[in-house]
């Protein structure tokens, strides 16, 4: 197991937790659902599942098969756990054997693309994603926003610190940021790494992905709620994150077979 995947091993109930921070419900998880759809029957891949908090909604929306995949051992025990608990059939791996190859409707990517930390390894997790798809296929993922607020203690009130290593250069492609989590007496740090939108975008063309398009987050939950949080105002001004959906259409460029 990489190291970038080590440093989640130990997180599996902060990152359960943060399912109900008020920037997640109210926030982040609808405008995923809405960017997602309709899923009824979809065969589905939660790349980087974690715990599987959008695993079990995607088969409690009507998801046909859905697959949850997580290098992070202590993320996927978790995940099994939590989906036996509720009695849903979903299967978690730590491996993507060559038989799931073209096997999806839609994969999801949630704060999965941060973890390259190169511009080699961002265009070989793209090709990697891509190609689990079947033509024409769509893939939904969440990077770092490329015009996230670089003031270390913005996203705070929301649960979390975004800290790049070099504060004079926060939007430096490659750029190590260090995201630490400090909400409800909860705490936990793990890195990720900064890409453009230039970038992000080229990885994922060469990776035989088409028609990219651009979502900011939204708050379509909030004519759901009597009370949303006032604090969630000030964070759609500045969202950490983005949504950017493809469809494959090819062949991708840089894949690399798996057994």
């Amino acid at each position: 197991m990489s190291d970038n995947a080590a440093q989640f091993d130990e997180l599996a109930s902060l990152h359960e937790n943060m399912a109900h921070w008020p920037l997640r419900k109210y926030v982040e998880m609808p405008s995923v659902l809405e960017a997602i759809g309709d899923v009824d029957g979809l065969s589905i891949l939660d790349f980087g599942c974690g715990t599987g908090v959008y695993s079990r909604i995607l088969k409690q929306r009507g998801a046909g098969r859905v697959v949850g995949y997580d290098p992070a051992l202590g993320m996927l025990s978790y995940a099994r756990r939590r989906a036996e608990k509720e009695a849903i059939n979903i299967s978690f791996v730590s491996h993507l054997p060559a038989s799931l190859m073209g096997q999806f409707d839609l994969v999801l990517a949630a704060y999965v693309l941060p973890y390259a930390a190169t511009e080699t390894e961002l265009q070989a997790m793209c090709a990697d994603i891509a190609v689990l798809l079947r033509p024409g296929g769509r893939f939904v993922t969440l990077p770092i926003h490329p015009s996230y607020s670089s003031r270390s203690d913005y996203y705070e009130p929301y649960g979390f610190r975004l800290a790049a290593d070099d504060p004079e250069k926060p939007y430096l492609d490659g750029g190590r940021i260090r995201v630490d989590f400090c909400k409800n007496g909860e705490q936990g740090s793990v890195f990720a790494w900064y890409w453009s939108a230039a970038s992000l975008e080229c990885a994922l063309e060469q990776a035989g992905l088409r028609s990219l398009k651009w979502r900011e987050l939204d708050a379509p939950a909030y004519a759901t709620f009597d009370h949303p949080p006032k604090e969630l105002h000030a964070y759609l001004q500045k969202p950490h994150s983005v949504i950017i959906e493809g469809v494959r259409a090819r062949e991708p460029r840089y894949a690399e077979s798996k057994s």
